[in-house]
């Protein structure tokens, strides 16, 4: 009977039991819980916004890796994926723990949280500073290679390449369209109208001339400036969004700390009197 009656109270106690557990869940607990449920959705969002970034940055390197002297200029970009992931797997988490209630996943969803507070921390600080380093450089490397076009050797790779960013920017020159007459034929200048790339043409039309004589028909920014704007949006992009999302994780930690102090481990004492009253 004695047995009994401690299995019965163990059943009555039990934390399983629908009913017992509308009527014994604290206000801040039930809070906590919904709100980790609605933070499990916004770090979805945050996981699709860490995806661009990451693939804007590998794209910008892979198109424009002539311009980039640093190898590892890609590397924000593998952060920003690999981030992602865990922002994804972290809201699955934060959305499945308040329906579990179980303190393993409680406790893995605060371990993830730190990962990616490390994570984030990383890619921001390495994005600041390799996409500062690379504007400081950017001037000289595309200064030397517009200075290698040519439009006497059309196989040449100076060439294909200058005309692939002029047309996927659309931009001409460094500065401006009369930086060819400057870079390609300074002696030409006295001569007549400096010589144009036709990837200068803002329409691929048979009447944009070869020279500055119609700037209405180039276009009219540079593509150091074209550039410059690709870095200065991926380095503050990347700013935001760890800024953003480190807020979001912050009331995730508290959510979930709310529930593991409300729900503390069992303690174990074998050798506790009461236990052989």
């Amino acid at each position: 009977m004695f047995l009994t009656s401690r299995m019965k109270g163990r059943s009555f106690s039990s934390s399983f039991s629908p009913p017992l557990l509308c009527t014994t869940e604290t206000r801040s607990r039930a809070f906590a819980k919904v709100l980790l449920t609605l933070l499990g959705f916004c770090l979805w969002g945050a996981a699709v916004a860490f995806l661009f970034a990451g693939a804007f940055v590998i794209i910008t390197h892979k198109s424009y890796q002539v311009f980039f002297q640093n190898p590892f200029f890609p590397l924000p970009g593998c952060l920003a994926l690999v981030t992602a992931l865990l922002l994804f797997l972290t809201g699955a988490l934060a959305m499945l723990t308040p329906v579990k209630d179980s303190r393993y996943h409680q406790g893995t969803l605060m371990y993830l949280l730190v990962v990616l507070f490390c994570l984030e921390s990383s890619s921001a600080v390495v994005t600041q500073l390799y996409s500062t380093r690379e504007a400081d450089r950017l001037t000289g490397s595309m200064s030397a290679l517009f200075q290698l076009y040519s439009r006497r050797v059309p196989s040449h790779p100076s060439q294909e390449a200058v005309d692939a960013v002029q047309q996927q920017l659309q931009c001409c020159g460094i500065y401006n369209y009369t930086d060819w007459g400057k870079l390609v034929l300074p002696t030409g200048l006295s001569k007549g109208p400096a010589f144009i790339p036709k990837s200068c043409c803002k329409e691929a039309a048979l009447d944009c001339p070869a020279n500055a004589s119609q700037p209405e028909k180039l276009f009219a920014e540079g593509c150091l400036q074209k550039l410059e704007k690709r870095l200065h949006f991926v380095r503050h992009y990347m700013n935001w969004c760890c800024i953003v999302v480190g807020c979001l994780e912050m009331l995730t930690v508290i959510s979930d700390g709310v529930l593991m102090k409300q729900q503390p481990f069992q303690d174990f004492r074998i050798l506790d009197s009461a236990n052989f009253s």
